[in-house]
């Protein structure tokens, strides 16, 4: 009976021996299985870190590509937007220096204009009839005729008598109709008288007489050819010229030199 009951006593003593191992085994396994999942989900973790990481790193990578193209693109961009407005800066000074060219010829082509029509203005002024006054008579004459009387005139007046009769006799042989022919006449005659051709002298003031009888310069060609009659031994013909000049033009200087020429035939 003893036996038999340490027998079960034993058998319980096993057993919950063996329950206590069973307890702790399962412990232990539970254990075990915890640290797995731990690891798992650590191995997960790691692994989704790890793809967030190259997901990052990707797109890091990409960012920073599509950066530097962008740079670049700008790069070219700024390059080429450089390049466009060198280009404008070549091409407005090129069309500043056209300008500048167009305004230098604007400006020759207006002053030859200007030249030009100066010239022209010279030239019909010198065609374009002037008003003279001469020997009291008031006439319109061409600049180049009373430029050449004139000039024939000068001559006179400085005492070369042979080259101012040439003139006369040619400005007058060129101006027939001129209105300096009646002047003309006188400074011819009085040039040839002056040169001792009374002749000549004498037919030229005696035209001039003929011309223009109210001419002022009249009394003075008739005392001139009294003066180559007297000189031609003519008396007769002087007398009766100086008779005419003192009855003609009584209040003229040349009646009062006629009149005491005349005084001296008595």
């Amino acid at each position: 009976m003893n036996k038999l009951v340490d027998r079960a006593s034993r058998f319980a003593r096993i057993a919950g021996l063996g329950i206590s191992m069973l307890a702790a085994s399962n412990v232990a396994h539970a254990g075990l299985f915890d640290d797995d999942e731990a690891r798992r989900a650590i191995i997960d973790l790691r692994s989704k870190v790890e793809a967030a990481r190259q997901d990052a790193d990707q797109k890091n990578a990409d960012e920073a590509k599509r950066a530097t193209d962008e740079a670049s693109q700008l790069r070219t961009s700024i390059l080429d937007l450089q390049n466009q407005l060198e280009a404008l800066r070549t091409e407005l000074a090129k069309l500043r220096g056209e300008d500048e060219q167009l305004a230098k010829d604007l400006s020759d082509l207006q002053r030859k204009q200007k030249d030009g029509y100066l010239v022209f203005e010279d030239r019909l002024r010198a065609l374009e009839p002037v008003k003279v006054t001469v020997d009291g008579q008031e006439f319109l004459t061409d600049p180049a005729t009373k430029r050449d009387f004139e000039g024939n005139l000068a001559i006179f007046r400085k005492g070369d008598f042979a080259n101012a009769a040439t003139g006369f006799v040619d400005f007058l042989t060129r101006n027939p109709q001129t209105g300096y022919r009646p002047a003309a006449l006188f400074w011819l005659g009085t040039a040839q008288y002056a040169n001792k051709d009374c002749k000549s002298a004498t037919t030229n003031l005696r035209n001039l007489i003929t011309l223009a009888p109210d001419h002022m310069r009249v009394p003075e060609s008739m005392l001139s050819i009294a003066n180559c009659q007297l000189e031609g031994k003519d008396i007769k013909a002087a007398r009766k010229t100086l008779e005419d000049l003192v009855a003609g033009f009584p209040t003229s200087e040349a009646a009062v030199a006629a009149q005491d020429r005349l005084a001296r035939f008595k």
